[in-house]
């Protein structure tokens, strides 16, 4: 299994915190957002005897709930309850997909960067990913078909997105979407996409679900999650999502093996599903105003550069180094500055081809606008610092 970057250089950040060093956390999409009162209200009015075990699916009445927001929300009249599946968190919701849909030695095609844990969703089931490179030129945009084409052969079953996307921000357009879906049904593949960011979409843009292209209702699968959606990460409840009723079959396998998703978390979830859409629009216009602030300071440093990404809440940023693992643990270990550092996530390890990434760093806009601005500080005082120390 490979090590997180997200989470590995976790070490020398709470060692920089024992030297007195405060640490701007953006390496992690913890938001510090409120998480909705009626979800801590939910949890906090529900009254039984006994903490028992659930359905392995997830409670009727919960799905039945969420069926009816992709219903409304999403636009996807067609899902109902029996095509959802209650998991523990939205990785568990991928581990389940991508085993119920895909054997060892089969193939999974992603566009790199990715978010760094597919690569550890896949070894742990010894299924390869093809990767398809997107370019910070473009803002990481969606490859060509034709690059698509070329790697499909007869191990290939899956294509896996995000949309929008982590690590990028990239968000995917209706007419990208359509072209994946024509590959898929070309041949015969599923689709899956990961849509735990859906809500967090800027510029005018809207977000378009594959559950919504049609003609592909037995070729794709949705990872939802209400961690980013409703800043409950700890909650840990996700779901997956898909009207091919083989996969729920094959998925509930694992659903049962795992015995059932946590009791607590679908009661919150299920009260989190009654806030209002005013959340939301709040909730979007303060990522917007901490992305134009993160995306400016940045390309205002010289030698870096960032896309402004139109979804989700990160960026991935090149910084004017060779090497950004090396980078991204220097500042933690050796640098500080008026009593301050920042983590990040180094870039390689949303790459899962060799050596790609190196120049990148994922940074993630969860922090309000006066701790942006001042680990912008920092990192422009570090670079400055590193070239003339270490370089």
């Amino acid at each position: 299994m490979p090590a997180s970057p997200i989470r590995k250089l976790v070490p020398y950040a709470d060692d920089a915190k024992k030297r007195g060093t405060h640490i701007y956390h953006l390496n992690i999409g913890q938001p510090d957002i409120k998480t909705p009162p009626q979800l801590m209200e939910a949890v906090r009015n529900f009254d039984t005897d006994v903490l028992a075990y659930i359905h392995s699916q997830g409670t009727p009445e919960y799905r039945a709930k969420l069926a009816k927001y992709y219903q409304e929300a999403v636009g996807a009249k067609h899902i109902s309850p029996d095509d959802i599946i209650t998991t523990t968190g939205g990785s568990e919701a991928l581990f389940f997909g991508l085993f119920a849909c895909l054997d060892p030695e089969e193939e999974v095609i992603m566009t790199e960067p990715f978010y760094a844990n597919y690569n550890g969703f896949t070894k742990a089931g010894n299924i390869k990913i093809r990767p398809i490179t997107a370019s910070i030129e473009n803002g990481f945009a969606l490859p060509s078909i034709e690059a698509f084409e070329k790697l499909i052969n007869e191990k290939t079953k899956a294509i896996l997105i995000c949309n929008p996307s982590n690590p990028t921000g990239y968000l995917y357009s209706q007419a990208e979407l359509e072209q994946l879906r024509d590959i898929a049904i070309k041949h015969d593949l599923f689709l899956f996409c990961d849509e735990v960011y859906r809500e967090f979409v800027y510029d005018g843009q809207e977000h378009y679900s594959v559950l919504n292209l049609e003609g592909l209702e037995n070729h794709a699968i949705v990872i939802d999650s209400i961690s980013k959606r409703y800043s409950a990460c700890g909650a840990r409840l996700g779901a997956l999502v898909t009207k091919n009723q083989e996969v729920i079959a094959a998925a509930l396998k694992f659903a049962q093996a795992r015995l059932s998703p946590p009791t607590f978390s679908e009661i919150g979830a299920a009260g989190a599903l009654d806030v209002p859409s005013s959340y939301f629009e709040k909730v979007v216009a303060e990522y917007i105003t901490r992305r134009d602030l993160l995306v400016e300071k940045l390309n205002e440093m010289q030698g870096v550069t960032c896309p402004k990404p139109g979804g989700a809440f990160y960026v991935m940023a090149q910084l004017p180094v060779q090497d950004t693992d090396h980078f991204c643990q220097w500042i933690l270990e050796s640098f500080s500055h008026e009593g301050a550092s920042v983590m990040m996530a180094p870039g390689s390890g949303f790459y899962s081809t060799e050596g790609l990434g190196k120049q990148e760093v994922r940074i993630a806009y969860v922090l309000n606008k006066e701790a942006i601005e001042k680990a912008m500080q920092c990192l422009t005082v570090a670079l400055k610092t590193y070239k003339e120390t270490v370089t």
